[in-house]
């Protein structure tokens, strides 16, 4: 069953000298399955995103359709996109210092995104609060909910972010670089966590990442992205028998820990005529 349709999706714009495509022609599909969006920083990935969600604001401009659930996301009015937004589709971003209030408590915060959608009692918003905490891994969440942004770790802002997006219950969570802030060993938590209550929830998934490696280990398919374009697309568990030049020179490029080269090998641009 497809949640997710992008057809022709192209995010354009204005500079000094003229009109530029960030996103260009993108067209997937989407089931209730994890697919993995890569590519260099610049390649578009992100914008792919946000234009789903519709949080491109002008100048930008936003063409091509984007079905979720059978509508047209495009053609429908803003407060029915409110409505989409958090529970129907949810969206991690990249950094939770950057994207919590910094004078809201935890919990407070977390209890908005519910009550977005959802009129409960203080007593029933509570304790799904603090039912969502705890469903992220979080020590004494009563505790946690009391605090402030700058009181919490990365590893654990970056799990309060995850409970923020998942406590409306969406059929769709986009993850943007979720792991980008934290160290190796938070990463490996955050990306199993969030990979649990993923298959437990029988959710959709997109995970944005320039790490091949790391999006072939949790993810079912894989978008590769350059220049805004999607250059190849293939299962994840076939990543290594990658055929586009670009997509094989990100994976010779990746350094492993069995790694005998002296010099790791560079992206060579004009195999593909890249840029």
């Amino acid at each position: 069953m497809t949640l997710l349709s992008v057809e022709n999706l192209t995010v354009t714009f204005p500079t000094a000298r003229g009109m530029v495509r960030v996103v260009d022609g993108v067209s997937f599909e989407l089931g209730r399955e994890r697919l993995g969006i890569v590519g260099e920083s610049g390649s578009g990935k992100s914008m792919t995103g946000r234009a789903i969600l519709r949080l491109i604001r002008p100048p930008g401009r936003v063409t091509g359709r984007i079905t979720f659930r059978s509508e047209d996301l495009a053609a429908l009015p803003e407060r029915r996109m409110r409505e989409i937004r958090g529970a129907g589709i949810s969206m991690v971003m990249q950094d939770p210092r950057f994207s919590l209030n910094p004078v809201m408590r935890v919990g407070d915060q977390i209890a908005e995104a519910l009550r977005t959608h959802e009129k409960l009692d203080r007593g029933a918003l509570r304790a799904r609060v603090r039912d969502m905490l705890d469903a992220v891994r979080i020590d004494d969440p009563d505790r946690v909910a009391g605090l402030y942004p700058h009181e919490v770790s990365g590893g654990m802002g970056q799990r309060i972010m995850i409970a923020m997006m998942l406590i409306p219950k969406p059929a769709l969570l986009i993850a943007d670089e979720p792991t980008s802030a934290l160290d190796v060993s938070v990463q490996g938590e955050v990306l199993r966590l969030m990979d649990d209550l993923v298959r437990e929830r029988g959710m959709g998934l997109i995970l944005i990442s320039h790490d091949l490696p790391l999006v072939a280990r949790y993810c079912d398919r894989i978008l590769v992205m350059h220049g805004g374009q999607v250059l190849e697309a293939c299962a994840a568990r076939d990543l290594h028998a990658a055929t586009h030049p670009y997509t094989k020179g990100l994976l010779a490029s990746v350094p492993r820990m069995d790694d005998t080269r002296d010099v790791l090998p560079v992206l060579d641009r004009s195999a593909w005529g890249g840029t």
